[in-house]
């Protein structure tokens, strides 16, 4: 498949805008040709098929200017698997169908096509790209793209340079073992990641690997240096494809600013160590000002499940010298240290010069709990009772086209009767639904989400799920620990400088509070950045405006009841 939708210029015939007219008459395009294929890579000494763009794993870094628009040809070369990739962080505002989403944006890339997304990057920030077909993401399909800020638009801080860091999880079980095992009666676990990696690279004990599958020696999982220069400051962009792990990254004896998340500038807090969940993107910044005649340790740690992964390394050099530290790698804060997470989630508020109000009032609020549940024998997750399935057909176009039969037209429940749910038990009735409704909403209206997190199955255990909305950013209106009252809680919403993003934590036994506009006309899913969680049920979807959407590129079609384009 190939198509060029001219994403600017349907951007502009939607969206009418002088400063988006302004960026746009400077604005360039970036092309890229990748080739998504399974290769033979070593990313943390054991050799592992992956899947690679160009062959390589991680993929290539994009980087554009804000107003900019990117092409990316993706040639489908996996040979028996179908593909998707998500650009996540991009709004996608007037390409609803480039999200990369299969099942609600698009169908899938077959083996052997080629598919060209298209779309603006009408915002300065660090975001990412992952595959979005089944749970090809934890087989090495990821990358870091970074959008400058358009000339004349200054950020409210300085540096000298700047690092990329891509922070990812690491099985060596194929993807196809990985899903096989949570659809099995009783269900077969994931279980804990065999290695973190950090830019694609880490190191597993070879004495631990079947033998001939292990080189400690392989250039693939040589340790990644950052070099600084003395006396500078440098930005280090931060983002997290893991598929499981919660994860603390530190930087040994450096302290860390937090300046950007998911493409907004925060107010400027310092940290010795960085809480980062799956979905998520921070920017910091440190100075080198430490010993410049010895080398620290970059650190990223598993927190919220009891680790049973080692630390994940990098080394920040001062000379160029790659040899690693003479100290122990850190090994951050407890990992159940539930609280020092929730406050510095609390900490995260808008940069006092770019506070953008939310809007003071809800026009309609959704109350999700989320459960561990049992259908048909099988453990599956569900909000309000319903496990989230795909259907065969792509929300987008069955909607656009009046293909009502391809869904459930019953929207899921919006609430629950929070009012006697105890939070702290297993749930009283495991028992769910499975369901492919969606919620559908009323153009521009106001809508609040509130996460609820709950005990799983097991008793006293609750986990923590990081939440990404496709299509939007929403404000973080407030955390909390215990069951949300809507008649209390709201009361203590920030509607002074919530801070704007595109994923979330909701902490164990915790509730998360957001709001977004639905005026991006699409279909938008809503989900556990959790690979294994979304696999099991753990989403919803939007749809907004879809009267307004253009037509529809035929690319996208070719599955459920478009087969053929029709």
């Amino acid at each position: 498949m190939a198509f060029l939708p001219g994403a600017a210029r349907r951007l502009c015939s939607l969206f009418l805008c002088l400063s988006l007219s302004t960026l746009l008459v400077r604005a360039a395009t970036r092309r890229h040709e990748w080739e998504v294929s399974y290769q033979f890579k070593s990313p943390d000494c054991v050799r592992k098929l992956s899947a690679t763009i160009n062959g390589q794993t991680p993929g290539p870094a994009i980087r554009a200017t804000q107003g900019d628009t990117v092409e990316v040809k993706v040639r489908n070369s996996l040979l028996t698997e179908n593909l998707a990739i998500h650009w996540h962080g991009i709004r996608q505002i007037g390409t609803p169908w480039a999200d990369g989403t299969e099942g609600v944006t698009q169908c899938p890339i077959l083996p052997g096509d080629t598919f060209t997304y298209a779309f603006v990057v009408d915002r300065p920030g660090t975001y990412m790209y992952h595959a979005h077909y089944g749970m090809q993401r934890s087989a090495g399909l990821y990358g870091v793209i970074v959008v400058a800020a358009a000339p004349g638009g200054a950020e409210p801080f300085a540096y000298d340079d700047e690092h990329d860091v891509l922070l990812n999880d690491w099985w060596h079980n194929s993807t196809y073992e990985l899903a096989a095992g949570l659809v099995s009666v009783p269900m077969v676990w994931v279980g804990e990641p065999h290695s973190l990696l950090i830019n694609g690279r880490g190191k597993f004990n070879c004495s631990a690997a079947l033998p001939g599958t292990c080189n400690a020696t392989s250039p693939e999982c040589a340790t990644p240096v950052f070099a600084v220069v003395p006396g500078k400051t440098y930005r280090f962009r931060i983002a997290s494809v893991t598929s499981l792990s919660a994860l603390n990254f530190e930087i040994e004896g450096h302290e860390m600013t937090v300046v950007e998340a998911d493409g907004h500038y925060v107010k400027p807090f310092v940290v010795k160590n960085l809480n980062i969940y799956s979905g998520e993107t921070y920017s910091v910044l440190i100075k080198a000002d430490q010993d410049p005649n010895r080398n620290y340790w970059l650190a990223s740690n598993v927190v919220s499940r009891e680790p049973a992964t080692p630390t994940g390394t990098a080394i920040l050099s001062y000379n160029g010298d790659r040899a690693s530290p003479a100290t122990t790698p850190p090994t951050g804060p407890a990992w159940n240290d539930t609280m020092y997470r929730f406050r510095q989630s609390v900490a995260t508020v808008a940069h006092p010069a770019h506070v953008e109000l939310p809007p003071p009032r809800a026009d309609r609020t959704i109350l999700l709990l989320n459960t561990q549940n049992k259908i048909d024998g099988r453990i599956k997750w569900a909000l309000n009772g319903v496990s989230f399935t795909l259907p065969h057909t792509p929300y987008l176009v069955a909607l656009k086209r009046g293909l009502l039969g391809t869904f459930d037209q019953r929207p899921p429940p919006e609430t629950y009767a929070h009012q006697g749910y105890d939070v702290y038990s297993p749930p009283p009735n495991p028992n769910a639904t499975v369901s492919d409704g969606l919620y559908r909403l009323q153009f521009g209206s106001v809508v609040d989400v509130v996460l609820q997190n709950a005990n799983m199955l097991a008793p006293n255990k609750s986990e923590t799920h990081p939440w990404h909305l496709h299509g939007h950013d929403f404000w973080v209106l407030g955390y909390g620990i215990g069951r949300f009252d809507p008649t209390v809680h709201p009361a203590s919403y920030n509607l002074k400088d919530p801070i704007l993003k595109n994923t979330v934590a909701v902490h164990p036994y915790g509730w998360t509070a957001l709001r977004f506009k639905g005026d991006n006309p699409g279909v938008w899913a809503f989900h556990c950045h959790i690979e294994a969680h979304f696999f099991m049920g753990m989403g919803v979807v939007f749809e907004e405006g879809i009267h307004r959407v253009a037509n529809l590129p035929p690319e996208i079609m070719g599955c459920g009841e478009t087969k053929g384009g029709h």
